[in-house]
């Protein structure tokens, strides 16, 4: 029998809103990095940020998924389908149009170089064409992208696909339930990272293992019994995340070639572990921050995290862009980078959540809840 009772996670919350703030951190590293081709560059790069970075996210944007999914069940159950897809469509479809309009074009126009206007850059940004064949990223140009809400593209179109395909979902997953079967959904994961390869574009990661963690956090929210099983297995989850990442992380690091698409027997093998140790450490972290009682109610941070994470990358690149002329050293040019677009964002949240229209328009009137 299929039980389902909770009604409230105050731990997604938290995971939410640590994953969204560390966004920050995160893509100001880049910044410095010496191999990836972000929007702003310092002088001197390093690859110690890279390496650093593959801690985080093998799992980081996974979560944001898997809790997502989570919360598309309860909204789902609460509003029915259509509900669900209207509320979606409003709640994240609104400050997806608004920031692709106003501010995301411009860490686009500072790579170009910054030498015109902003104003004329626009319309370069918007000469835009249809392109099906990059789904669900139908629209394509030469300066346009939507930027670093690729996540609220993706959550947008998987919960359409959710609200209508939820009524041919089962609910009853109590096999998972036994003794480390919770860790057996790592196998449709990790043949998609080795057959649809990886996305440097989308944190190194295929929209299809993002898809499949969206669907897995549905599924788990729908039977109460996995929710005890990922309590019960946490620590085996734990332990062998921690085995399989370092053992994958050999086939990115030392085996010549592109391991995120090349189908050599050592990448194949590292895409694997990382799609295997990503859903363990994933159960990890859910099954044991699951073991304590978190307060019910949500703090200034957790109300501000859909802000933060539509407004934090234009903050970042256009504060790096003058940071980086400065005569200093990595370390303070990064912690200048953090602490202004810190300041920055959450000055911004401050100001425009007492604005009715535009709160509404940048997600600065909700909890966050992705």
């Amino acid at each position: 029998m299929v039980t389902q009772t909770s009604t409230r996670r105050p731990e997604l919350d938290l995971i939410r809103t640590a994953v969204v703030f560390g966004l920050i951190f995160a893509h100001a590293a880049l910044v410095f990095d010496a191999e990836d081709d972000f929007y702003v560059k310092n002088a001197d790069t390093t690859s110690v940020t890279m390496i650093l970075a593959g801690f985080v996210i093998i799992w980081a944007m996974p979560l944001l998924f898997l809790v997502s999914g989570v919360a598309a069940f309860y909204s789902l159950r609460k509003r029915g389908a259509g509900g669900f897809a209207k509320d979606r469509l409003l709640r994240l479809g609104l400050p997806l149009v608004a920031a692709v309009v106003t501010i995301v074009p411009i860490p686009q126009w500072i790579r170009s170089g910054a030498t015109g206007s902003y104003w004329a850059f626009l319309p370069e940004f918007f000469d835009v064409r249809l392109d099906l064949a990059d789904f669900p990223f139908v629209l394509d140009g030469e300066h346009f992208e939507v930027g670093h809400l690729w996540f609220v593209v993706m959550l947008i179109v998987w919960s359409l696909v959710l609200a209508a395909t939820a009524r041919w979902i089962p609910a009853d997953y109590g096999f998972l339930a036994r003794r480390g079967f919770v860790l057996l959904p790592f196998v449709p994961i990790a043949l998609v990272c080795v057959f649809a390869g990886l996305e440097q574009q989308f944190a190194a990661w295929s929209r299809w293992a993002y898809l499949l963690f969206f669907l897995y956090g549905y599924i788990v929210a729908a039977d109460d019994r996995l929710r005890a099983a990922m309590r019960r297995d946490a620590p085996l989850a734990a332990l062998i995340g921690a085995v399989l990442f370092p053992v994958g992380a050999i086939g990115f690091l030392l085996v010549p070639g592109d391991p995120l698409t090349d189908m050599a027997p050592a990448h194949v093998a590292a895409r694997a572990l990382y799609g295997a140790a990503s859903w363990c450490i994933c159960v990890a972290i859910l099954g044991f921050l699951d073991r304590r009682t978190w307060p019910e109610e949500g703090g200034y941070l957790m109300a501000a995290a859909l802000f933060v994470y539509i407004v934090h990358q234009p903050v970042v690149v256009a504060t790096a862009f003058y940071v980086v002329r400065w005569p200093a050293p990595i370390p303070v040019k990064y912690a200048a980078i953090v602490a202004v677009s810190f300041a920055v964002t959450l000055a911004a949240y401050e100001i425009v959540r007492r604005i009715p229209y535009l709160r509404e328009l940048f997600g600065a009137g909700q909890a966050g809840r992705a």
